[in-house]
């Protein structure tokens, strides 16, 4: 891998073809933060420009005690956004970043103002690893969507799938891409008008990522680099500690974490996982342990073992992000599968 010597990043993706949950998908792309639109990459098909986006009609809001953390209560819809940070100009330069919003559909009868028991729903915002976008992670993101969750997949505009000359160091500033959609996103929640308006709960933020995007979560709750303390609970897949960023890890109190790593990838070795967990010994821990699974299969595709991931992790953030005490004993059911899954957590270590 460029500049890290610690692991390759492989450009493969997951299958392109995807089938639709119930109810249309409509993207619209809008224009946030001032930015322009992204030229890499493709845009879905009709999306609307963004000032059409703008003059939409206010989005209703999900009513009072709709429920969260079961699979597919709900049809899955998506918006497109363009976030440009010029904060960090100076050392960064302006920072575009793309990102797909994918929410529940509220049912007509419960379109009244106000959002589940007053709050909105919970918001899980994923990064992708180097040389993927969000697409390749399509079927575990809208698991987490359909059970209640307004899940906001960035992509980083220098290691993202569309990208000739990707530089891996800019890992160093994705996590400040992260926390500036984080922030994005709840003002577009707190406008009056928008797709968005009124669905997140501010009180409720996970993140999750993927291999060079779980290392770029992994530091937003646990390195004194690049701490947030909006967030309430973090996934890490595949994830490890990166040098480059500086700071100090698990130096302080940490939200939950469930790290998740197949014991047979060679990208991510899982001795970069095991780290963490065994260094994270002030917050709730657990780590899912995958025997015979590789770097990219138990987060793309259908194919086993991600629809354990898929289960474990919803279930993970039902405990610890929709405050759900019952769903600690399901997430342990679920990560328990004789030669696919073992999850351990607090002082015990993967086998």
């Amino acid at each position: 891998m460029a500049g890290r010597g610690r692991r390759p990043r492989a450009a493969a993706g997951a299958a392109a073809a995807a089938a639709v949950l119930a109810g249309a998908f409509l993207s619209v792309r809008a224009a946030a933060g001032g930015g322009p639109a992204n030229s890499a990459g493709p845009r879905p098909a009709g999306s609307a420009s963004a000032p059409a986006a703008r003059a939409a009609a206010p989005a209703p809001r999900p009513a009072a005690a709709l429920p969260v953390g079961k699979i597919g209560s709900y049809p899955v819809t998506d918006r497109s956004f363009v976030f440009t940070d010029r904060s960090r100009a100076r050392t960064a330069g302006p920072r575009i970043l793309p990102a797909l919003v994918r929410f529940p559909v509220i049912p007509a009868s419960a379109r009244t103002a106000g959002g589940p028991a007053g709050r909105g729903f919970p918001l899980v915002v994923f990064a992708p690893g180097y040389l993927q976008c969000e697409r390749s992670y399509r079927w575990l993101l809208r698991t987490w969507a359909s059970a209640g969750y307004v899940v906001a997949a960035v992509e980083f505009p220098r290691t993202n799938c569309h990208v000739t000359s990707p530089d891996e160091a800019d890992l160093a500033n994705q996590p400040g891409d992260i926390a500036f959609a984080i922030r994005r996103l709840l003002a577009a929640s707190s406008r009056p008008r928008g797709p968005l308006s009124g669905l997140l709960n501010p009180a409720a933020i996970a993140v999750a990522g993927h291999s060079d995007g779980g290392d770029t979560v992994a530091a937003l709750a646990a390195s004194t680099c690049c701490l947030d303390h909006k967030v309430s609970a973090a996934v890490v897949l595949a994830g490890a500690e990166w040098p480059p960023l500086g700071g100090s890890w698990f130096a302080g109190r940490t939200p939950p974490v469930l790290f998740v790593q197949g014991n047979a990838d060679n990208i991510n070795p899982p001795a970069a996982s095991r780290q963490m967990y065994r260094a994270d010994t002030t917050g709730p821990r657990f780590y899912l342990d995958l025997p015979g699974a590789g770097h990219l299969t138990p987060y793309q595709g259908r194919r086993p073992p991600e629809p354990i991931v898929a289960r474990v992790t919803t279930d993970f953030l039902d405990r610890y992000l929709a405050g759900q005490r019952s769903a600690g004993a399901a997430m342990r059911r679920a990560g328990d599968v004789t030669g696919r899954a073992d999850l351990v957590h607090g002082k015990n270590l993967p086998r």
